[in-house]
């Protein structure tokens, strides 16, 4: 942003002050806003894959912490949940057939499934793909 901007309403900024900031133009810097991993499926190696590539931008990111999501056509709920129910290195799983595969669900009678389903969900860790542009607007 342009120190001028910054500026517009009161004096905040100059060439002594604030000089770090990655906010001013003169300090930008690129940045990752998202990594996205895409998995046709998932097996319990691919699964750890995603996770280490998201611990692995945690630890080394530079200033704000890049949102890191899945995206994936994985039919089953409890591979699904060994990625989005983790301890949080993904932010989220993005699936491109998120009501059909609710409706798959219901018409098969898989209660357990369709309970774990409704769980990553209800709790934002699973949502349809429609959803990740706009989640990556934030």
């Amino acid at each position: 942003m342009e120190d001028s901007k910054i500026n517009q309403n009161e004096f905040l900024v100059n060439e002594f002050i604030s000089t770090l900031s990655s906010l001013r133009k003169s300090n930008h810097l690129p940045l990752l806003h998202a990594s996205i991993s895409c998995k046709w499926t998932i097996r319990s190696d691919r699964a750890q894959n995603a996770r280490s590539e998201g611990l692995n931008l945690v630890r080394n990111r530079k200033g704000r912490l890049p949102h890191v999501v899945v995206v994936t056509g994985e039919p089953t709920p409890n591979r699904i949940a060994s990625i989005a129910l983790g301890t949080g290195e993904i932010d989220c799983v993005y699936h491109f057939a998120l009501y059909e595969l609710e409706k798959a669900l219901q018409n098969l009678g898989y209660g357990d499934s369709l309970d774990l389903f409704h769980t990553m969900v209800d709790g934002k860790r699973l949502k349809d793909i429609s959803d990740l542009p706009l989640d990556l607007a934030i």
